[in-house]
């Protein structure tokens, strides 16, 4: 054997898979260039697809980051005095509102005496996603009576909580049209932790389809989400592995309230991956006394994993903040942590703790669903629970916003396959308006500034044109949008086609 050749082909093999490695890395954190968008909205606040911005006064102006905090509905809460976790998704047929949600009940010893709550999840349906109705199923036994709206209880019928609806791969559902994960405990060895069950209708839920995912001890929702461009499924929960998994001191025990991360290549198979932690509390935080994460929902949209995360000061307050990845790993915060759903005022409905969770589309807006508490953490036995509803105009979370003076953001180089350009922007206190260069930042002739027609109006969905020319020439061809803002916001732009809406 020559073992200089074999050496060399080895050392080939080891770099072409490592640069392979170094290629997918680089495709989720920084897209390589030219970049094909197809017809899916482009965020730019978090400049995976912007180059750079700057304002025009530079040494006094600045395009920034704006937050735009979903607002909660006069009607809140929508159901009082019960909640809990809180998972929605919209009937695609009916329209209905569907909810799944966590309830419990104290769990007494024979001298009354409260050890620890049991927990089930509930179901509630609404056509107009404000007046909810809880249906009398009659079929499970709560709190002494079959007449309530308790849909699941676990595999052995001793503990369901933290319910989290799945949107999967039509390949993986085995023909149930709805999927569950949630956590149960009491159910014995080899039967605890991290489980997912199928329904037909979302209330009669098939309990031979019932299969443990991770053998975990996490009480708490446990997001599970597809990332189709790993193609494995994500869950976010806490490293119950080997923090807080026997009863001591901190020293020994460690803090497990923080955000893990484990994968899994199946919905119906346990994991054999475990969860490693990706989010501790920092600086900002502890100034805050926040020095633990409660949870994180987290939703997948756009290229970008959305995650609902819940700040906790020990042991009062948990709130709600945004966290984004475009990797599901790497997430960040703004820097001035603004709250994705706050606390209420002193004294109202949920002026102790919130737990907000990812949106359902409602026509032109996202509708956050939150269960919302009048107590502290530390204050079970006083406090009492409800479901609310915060909302925000649809994809407008985050904007870029130009400066009075105006300011321009750049893109990243794209191969140009769209017939139209389509812009989510707020431009009714100034003016947006678009020119197109190429990958040099030469002007196209016909796509300069004085060519387009300039932007004053607040739309989900603005249509830019110029006087001559239309993207449709472009088709093939590497391009840059340069955006200029003047006391606006833009939230998204993506390509279309002639026939778009």
């Amino acid at each position: 054997m020559n073992y200089r050749i074999a050496a060399r082909v080895f050392f080939s093999c080891l770099m072409t898979f490592v640069s392979a490695l170094a290629v997918e890395a680089q495709s989720r954190s920084l897209p390589a260039e030219p970049v094909v968008i197809g017809a899916t909205p482009q965020f730019v606040f978090d400049n995976y697809i912007v180059d750079n911005h700057y304002a025009l006064k530079y040494k006094q102006q600045t395009v920034e980051r704006v937050f735009h905090a979903p607002q909660k509905h006069p009607s809140n809460p929508l159901i009082a005095g019960e909640g809990g976790y809180v998972s929605v998704r919209r009937d695609p047929e009916t329209g209905t509102l569907r909810m799944w949600y966590q309830t419990h009940t104290p769990r007494l010893d024979s001298k009354g005496k409260q050890k620890g709550s049991n927990y089930a999840i509930a179901y509630a349906e609404s056509t107009d996603g404000l007046k909810w109705n809880r249906p009398q199923l009659d079929l499970y036994e709560w709190k002494g009576s079959r007449q309530n709206n308790i849909v699941w209880k676990g595999i052995t019928d001793a503990r369901a909580s933290g319910p989290c609806l799945l949107d999967v791969p039509e390949a993986e559902r085995k023909g149930y049209r709805y999927l569950m994960s949630y956590h149960t405990g009491g159910a014995g060895k080899g039967k605890n932790g991290i489980r997912v069950v199928g329904s037909q209708d979302g209330i009669h839920w098939d309990k031979s389809s019932d299969s443990l995912l991770a053998e975990l001890h996490s009480d708490t929702l446990n997001s599970i989400v597809y990332d189709p461009v790993a193609a494995q499924y994500v869950m976010y929960c806490r490293a119950k592995h080997i923090y807080r998994t026997f009863s001591g001191a901190i020293l020994d025990t460690g803090a497990s309230r923080r955000v893990a991360r484990m994968t899994g290549d199946s919905l119906w198979g346990e994991w054999t991956s475990e969860p490693q932690n990706i989010l501790i509390p920092d600086q900002l935080d502890a100034e805050q006394q926040f020095h633990f994460f409660y949870g994180m929902p987290v939703r997948y949209h756009a290229g970008i994993f959305w995650g609902a995360l819940w700040p906790f000061k020990m042991n009062t307050d948990i709130v709600t903040e945004l966290a984004f990845s475009r990797d599901g790993i790497q997430f960040e915060r703004l820097s001035s942590r603004p709250q994705l759903i706050a606390l209420g005022e002193a004294d109202s409905w949920d002026d102790g703790m919130v737990f907000g969770t990812g949106w359902v589309d409602v026509g032109d807006e996202w509708w956050f669903y939150y269960s919302g508490y009048d107590g502290p953490h530390g204050d079970p036995a006083s406090r009492q629970p409800g479901i609310g509803l915060a909302t925000v105009k649809k994809e407008r979370l985050i904007s870029l916003h130009g400066p009075r003076d105006g300011g321009v953001v750049i893109t990243r180089q794209l191969r140009w396959q769209g017939e139209r350009l389509f812009l989510n922007a707020d431009a009714s206190q100034g003016e947006i308006k678009v020119r197109i260069s190429d990958g040099k930042r030469k002007v196209l002739e016909g796509f300069d500034y004085q060519d387009c027609v300039p932007l004053h109006a607040d739309s989900l969905r603005h249509e830019v044109k110029w006087n001559n020319k239309s993207m449709t020439a472009l088709q093939g061809e590497i391009i840059r949008l340069e955006i200029y803002l003047r006391d606006a916001d833009l939230f998204t732009f993506q390509a279309g086609t002639e026939t778009a809406e």
